[in-house]
């Protein structure tokens, strides 16, 4: 079966090529606010919270509020670097192509 040596072949590229897009993402960052600013983090594309800033002021609101708002935040920032990393991700596995299941 000459076909799977290529297929091989073409799985272990894919898998080099998504070790170094996933490289590239955990240093690529994502800065979202939230709360008029209040509310600020940084997220890299692979998901990892890389900082947190919250306005002392804000910390004055009602408790409740900077819960839902600091929620928001997080939820936000984590729907955001999926999205990246999924589409990058997307680049690299559409190129790959099992005979038959196209």
């Amino acid at each position: 079966m000459p076909g799977v040596g290529k297929l091989l072949k073409q799985a272990q590229k894919m898998q080099r090529q998504m070790e170094s897009i996933q490289a590239q993402l955990e240093s690529k960052e994502i800065d979202v606010t939230a709360g008029g600013g209040a509310v600020a983090l940084k997220i890299s594309v692979s998901g990892k919270l890389l900082a947190l800033k919250l306005d002392p002021e804000f910390l004055k609101e009602d408790p409740k509020l900077v819960e839902e708002t600091l929620l928001l935040a997080l939820q936000d920032a984590s729907k955001q670097a999926k999205t990246q990393y999924d589409a990058e991700m997307q680049k690299v596995t559409s190129a790959f192509q099992m005979p038959g299941f196209v």
